[in-house]
């Protein structure tokens, strides 16, 4: 398997060329990188005009591995071949270097460029790359991965500090600036020859800006940004410049990360900025969701996948905007923010000995007490990127304290141990990461049997951030928050904003459900209830004999057709079709364990008829993987019947009798009248997408099952 390795842009705030002076000092020899232990050159290319410099060394290293690794292969060092390539013209130097030593068994190709940043001619930029391959080692492969692991990432570290460390002496030397390179004047023949090339060259320039202006004007008219908000817009337009990471960016943003995890965000960032378009998450999201598996970009891939879908399906991105809390948990719901902690964190506060649980549980439903966690989940992310910029460093969690006076047997309600275990669900597979200490106080004697109860609800991972105190000694807690901000029943002098519950219970007027109903509820919801109202997205399942599809019936001419869907699970492909003769109701209703209704997929198109004679091919199929988001839109040239088809795909072609063969997708399709429809129709054509704002004479196909 191929390991990759991507560090973050570095930048230096120094001109190109004196950048690449003190890069030059590393050769021969360098005695600040000790395991350099030289360089011979081995071919060498200068322009006459001296713009290019190609030069070509083999060097030796002296690798941090273990004494009997080197005794088996028999050397002291490696050698790598370095090919460096400067272009004085255009201000680049590329380096490629790749392994001489062991070439057979392992495979190591490394790429670095400097090049002038693109916002400041004076700063130079720093990008660096690698792929290590092993076929075999001895039966030490996994001790070499994680030796080139190491190494690359102490290269890194060590390269930076050289540079440095060059540069200064370069200044102590009294050398602060390096002209650029300048072209020889030309003889009289060349200027001719030059005048006459710019002449062209002109044109060219007025033609390419005549059709970028074009594009420009195509592009514009395609997106309309009114029908957009603020957040939308700045998620587009970073999808669209991607632009690279740089390391002061993660530093101050997203803290300190070793090499490899700097490698592994960049990696799935990459990933997301091919897949889902215009719908790329923060990089601290992203962060917390590696941090979440261990840095492994697959696992942490699809669990990102998965929850970017459902917070699609269940609209938690307009959480904040839409959700207003019942006048019952505004009463009796004993949590509120409260200030921040030592370490910037942002506290909040539970007194869950005072919550009713039993009372709010029948006031609101199960469903109404997830959507007041979820609300106070987004507002701590909120939090978090609000600390970050008036920190001055990154903060990527908060912080919890739950005072347990008043903690009791009546807590252990099944219904809402079941609710608590649903909760702590959602929060692990969608908010990992979120919170970085959880402070228990005034644990009381009960607290135990308690603890045993929901602790298997609880992953190892966040139980290693649970600090309990029990009693009311509170002289621990100094060292988390400031005492200026040590709320007033934990023995501080600053004033809650959490509500005052002792004793109190939810009035039955506020009863709008009984246990059994509770119990019942529970009993039939799916593992993703509909948490927010109703969805626009549906859930569909395409196996391997029963591809979904979605009727739209179009009654006009330039009516656009519009679709937004998820792979969640497999590969399909995804295909438009018209039909000749008028489509009304399903053929076929494919029943599918767990989907909604039952119904995991419905056919219209029936086996007999085929393309040419009862199908026109709209939209040319297009194969679509497990994690993929996408989005699009098709101009109808004629009324009609028009089928979105999403078609199970099997990309491994396997015969595997216990494979499932089975892809998950949630979709939204929707239609706009010709007339409703802004833009030119031109421009409608040439783009790939869609912005889809819904308007009285759309129409929503999601539900149309």
């Amino acid at each position: 398997m191929v390991q990759k390795y991507q560090s973050p842009t570095r930048i230096y705030k120094y001109p190109f060329e004196l950048v690449i002076t003190a890069y030059e000092r590393r050769f021969p020899t360098c005695k600040e990188i000790p395991v350099f232990l030289g360089s011979d050159i081995v071919s060498e290319f200068k322009s006459e005009d001296g713009a290019i410099h190609i030069i070509e060394r083999r060097c030796r290293l002296n690798v941090d591995a273990p004494y009997i690794l080197k005794k088996l292969a028999g050397v002291d060092h490696v050698v790598f071949i370095q090919k460096n390539s400067l272009d004085r013209r255009n201000r680049t130097l590329k380096i490629e270097a790749r392994n001489e030593s062991f070439h057979s068994r392992i495979t190591i190709n490394e790429h670095c460029v400097y090049s002038v940043h693109a916002d400041n001619p004076e700063w130079t930029c720093f990008e660096q790359d690698a792929t290590l391959e092993i076929h075999s080692f001895f039966g030490f492969e996994s001790v070499v991965e994680k030796i080139a692991a190491k190494q690359y990432g102490a290269n890194i570290k060590k390269g930076k500090e050289v540079m440095h460390s060059f540069i200064n002496e370069l200044r102590a030397e009294g050398v602060t600036y390096v002209a650029p390179w300048m072209a020889s004047p030309p003889s009289h023949t060349q200027r001719e020859e030059s005048l006459e090339g710019a002449e062209s060259s002109e044109k060219g320039e007025m033609c390419a800006n005549t059709e970028g202006a074009i594009g420009y004007h195509l592009a514009s008219t395609s997106s309309d940004f009114g029908s957009m908000s603020l957040d939308q817009i700045d998620r587009l337009e970073r999808s669209r410049s991607n632009p690279r990471l740089e390391a002061e960016y993660i530093e101050r943003h997203l803290g300190e990360l070793s090499p490899l995890q700097e490698s592994r965000l960049i990696q799935l960032r990459k990933w997301l900025a091919e897949t889902h378009k215009g719908k790329i998450p923060k990089d601290a999201h992203i962060l917390r969701f590696l941090r979440a598996r261990d840095f492994n970009v697959e696992k942490a891939r699809e669990m990102l996948v998965h929850s970017l879908a459902w917070r699609k399906l269940h609209g938690v991105d307009t959480l904040l905007d839409n959700y207003v809390a019942p006048e019952v948990i505004k009463q009796y719901f004993a949590g509120a923010w409260h200030h921040h902690d030592l370490d910037g964190r942002p506290v909040y506060i539970l007194r869950l000995g005072q919550v009713d649980v039993k009372g709010l549980i029948k006031a609101v439903g199960e469903e109404g007490i997830i959507k007041q966690i979820m609300a106070v989940e987004e507002e701590g992310v909120r939090r978090c990127e609000m600390a970050t910029q008036t920190a001055g460093h990154a903060v990527g969690s908060c912080t919890l304290i739950v005072d347990l006076e008043g903690l009791s047997m009546r807590h252990l309600w099944r219904p809402g141990i079941k609710t608590f275990g649903r909760i702590l669900s959602l929060l692990e597979a969608n908010y990992p990461e979120t919170m970085g200490r959880l402070i228990l106080v005034r644990a009381p004697r009960v607290f135990p049997i308690l603890w045993t109860v929901v602790s298997p609800f609880i992953d190892e991972n966040t139980r290693g951030k649970f600090f309990v105190y029990s009693g009311h000694n509170f002289a621990g807690l100094s060292a988390y928050i400031s005492p200026e901000y040590l709320p007033e029943f934990l023995g501080g002098t600053c004033k809650s904003t959490v509500p005052t519950l002792t004793g109190k219970t939810v009035p039955k007027t506020f009863y709008q459900y009984t246990t059994e109903e509770i119990e019942q509820e529970q009993e039939k919801s799916s593992d993703n209830p509909n948490l927010f109202g109703k969805s626009v997205y549906q859930t569909a399942y395409v196996t391997k004999d029963f591809p979904h599809e979605v009727l739209i019936q179009v009654p006009q001419k330039n009516s656009v057709i519009t679709w937004d869907f998820d792979v969640l699970k497999g590969d399909i492909t995804f295909a438009i079709y018209r039909s000749r003769e008028h489509l009304s109701s399903p053929r076929h209703e494919h029943h599918v364990p767990g989907a909604a209704g039952g119904i995991g997929s419905q056919q219209y198109i029936s086996k007999r008829m085929s393309v040419g004679v009862d199908l026109v091919i709209c939209c040319q199929p297009c194969i679509c993987r497990d994690g993929d988001s996408i989005q699009g839109s098709h101009v109808a040239t004629a009324p009609g019947s028009y089928v979105l088809r999403w078609t199970y795909f099997d990309a491994t072609h396997s015969f595997d009798p216990l494979s499932l063969n089975k892809s998950h997708v949630i979709y939204f399709a929707e239609l706009f009248a010709s007339e409703r429809v802004r833009g030119s129709m031109t421009s409608l054509q040439s783009s790939s997408s869609l912005s889809t704002a819904r308007s009285p004479s759309s129409q929503g196909y999601s539900g149309m099952l």
